[in-house]
């Protein structure tokens, strides 16, 4: 039955195909078809706009028009199909990319293979890496991993130097990296603060290069949980360029940073 309500519009001729919106419609109601961004289906959209602030062309506005109603029961038939219950190697997302396909190692063993597995990091060979994907403009909101996660943001410089990373930092935790120079702050800002918005995280282990442009990561993430009203226990290591841990300490509350000062 068709109603008059808000729902996405996306305008072609601004839309670049880059996905970004796809990561944060909870719904996934959109979709990469031809090199667009598409809403496959009025039905699967709500049209509250958590799409909006993801768009870096601004293709995206809400409009209101007749449109089928908003058929929530249709889109946990929809999310069940793209969570991976019909398929073991989980989901991949819209944009149909293989980097972006979410898959929890953990939960991709049966439980015989859970019993019998060798404890991880016998050798320092062994990865301790629990998830895919792993870069914070990859990771949606709502990835099944990030619940009640212990969170560690990652410098990517920092992952190269630090020899220790598998066995002293990763093991246990859920890993989001990326680069604050090269990145756009305000885009990881967004993703955090959705993310804390989102799904409860036990703690936040920032880890960066004692370089100046990569001490940026903690504030980023301290300002999503400004931005969020979260107060999520944080703790910050640096690293140095030669690959040595310089420093590991708890920050000052993050309720302290303001959503403008970054």
């Amino acid at each position: 039955m068709k109603v008059l309500r808000k729902i996405i519009q996306i305008d072609e001729d601004r839309c670049d195909g880059c996905g970004q919106c796809i990561l944060s419609c909870a719904e996934g109601a959109l979709q990469i078809v031809d090199g667009k961004a598409k809403v496959i289906s009025d039905k699967f959209c709500d049209g509250l706009g958590a799409c909006l602030g993801e768009c870096p062309t601004d293709a995206l506005k809400i409009i209101e028009r007749e449109a089928d109603e908003f058929d929530e029961a249709a889109v946990e038939e929809l999310l069940s199909e793209k969570h991976g219950e019909k398929d073991p190697q989980g989901p991949s997302l819209a944009c149909g990319c293989p980097s972006t396909t979410i898959r929890d190692f953990a939960m991709e063993q049966t439980p015989c293979q859970k019993a019998n597995a060798p404890a991880r990091m016998e050798t320092s060979g062994q990865s301790a890496l629990s998830h895919w994907p792993i870069q914070i403009r990859l990771v949606p909101p709502n990835a099944k991993f990030l619940e009640n996660a212990d969170l560690l943001v990652l410098a990517d410089c920092a992952a190269v130097a630090f020899a220790g990373l598998h066995q002293e930092l990763l093991k246990g935790r859920v890993v989001m990296m990326g680069c604050p120079k090269s990145d756009e702050t305000d885009a990881y800002v967004q993703k955090f603060t959705a993310i804390f918005k989102t799904v409860p995280i036990k703690s936040v282990t920032t880890v960066f290069m004692e370089v100046p442009c990569c001490s940026g990561l903690p504030m980023i993430v301290k300002k999503a949980m400004a931005e969020s009203g979260k107060n999520i226990p944080l703790d910050e290591i640096t690293i140095g360029v030669r690959g040595d841990l310089l420093e590991s300490r708890k920050p000052a509350t993050s309720q302290g940073v303001s959503a403008g000062s970054l």
